[in-house]
């Protein structure tokens, strides 16, 4: 049995049409950051996936301590302790490479792992507020897990690409639908660390499934600069209307998934990820 909260009903109707949704999935109306509706829905429970972070954009942002920092903080020590309570075997964190890769500390040229914490400070300066909300709350989910005794394991995806479900779009789809849509003559080379959401989904079953996961786990599978992601995407739909010149920029992070693999993941051709998304756009007419 499958349980989902929601905040809302119009957002997650597309779950409906699952195979067999009515008999294995079942929908609870839950907020984050009111601990009695998320500790309704672990009850029976053996496993959590926490995927749901607050995502505003920084435009909107007045007080991002509050709105995005706070939030994050707050809503995963909620699902954890209630996961205490329900005495849950194990939960997956969905955490982000953000919480990696900047960090000034790393030896230059070596390729990053686990190991490694993105600069907190650097993310305040940067007003980077999401990054931010990220990295604190996986930091408190694995102290969490230290002082309680609770199994927490976490899985940090690159940008997540492939066939959407919902008829909206997501802000990782629109770094490919603003490449097919054109608009920009030039852009810059910069490399794009992606993975497909289905491995992403492979993965966080194993990190759950696995007795031996521990930690953190790097989600990625493919590295590619931007000229290289434009013609591979015109080999799959050669008409549409791609940048056409690619500033060269200086991009030299590295980051390994073998952790992850170790634990029996493996990853889907980067082709056949674009294939199926451009497809899932088209058919919700995001797309011509």
């Amino acid at each position: 049995m499958l349980r989902k909260f929601c905040a809302g009903d119009a957002k997650y109707a597309h779950f409906s049409t699952f195979e067999n949704a009515s008999k294995n999935l079942r929908l609870f109306k839950a907020d984050l950051l009111d601990y009695s509706s998320i500790r309704s829905a672990v009850e029976g429970c053996i496993g959590v996936f926490h995927v749901s972070s607050p995502a505003v954009p920084s435009t909107t942002v007045t007080n991002p301590e509050v709105e995005l920092i706070e939030t994050a903080v707050k809503g995963t020590l909620n699902v954890l302790k209630a996961c205490v309570e329900a005495k849950v075997k194990r939960i997956v964190f969905v955490s982000s490479i953000a919480t990696l890769l900047m960090n000034p500390s790393w030896p230059k040229g070596q390729v990053m792992d686990e190991t490694s914490w993105s600069d907190k400070e650097y993310f305040r300066t940067t007003k980077s507020w999401y990054q931010l909300s990220k990295i604190e709350a996986e930091s408190e989910a694995l102290n969490f897990a230290k002082r309680s005794g609770l199994d927490v394991v976490t899985v940090c995806p690159s940008l997540v690409l492939g066939p959407i479900l919902q008829p909206t779009v997501n802000s990782s789809s629109l770094i490919i639908i603003r490449l097919l849509k054109g608009g920009n003559e030039s852009i810059e080379n910069k490399l794009s660390m992606l993975v497909d959401v289905r491995d992403v989904a492979e993965a966080l079953l194993l990190a759950f499934e696995k007795p031996e996961a521990e930690g953190r786990y790097i989600c990625l599978a493919h590295m590619i600069n931007a000229k290289d992601l434009v013609d591979l995407l015109k080999s799959i739909h050669p008409n549409y209307n791609y940048p056409k010149n690619f500033t060269q920029v200086q991009d030299e992070k590295r980051l390994s998934s073998k952790k992850l693999q170790r634990l029996g993941w493996s990853y889907r051709q980067l082709k056949e990820t674009l294939t199926d998304a451009i497809e899932s756009y088209r058919n919700a007419g995001i797309v011509d």
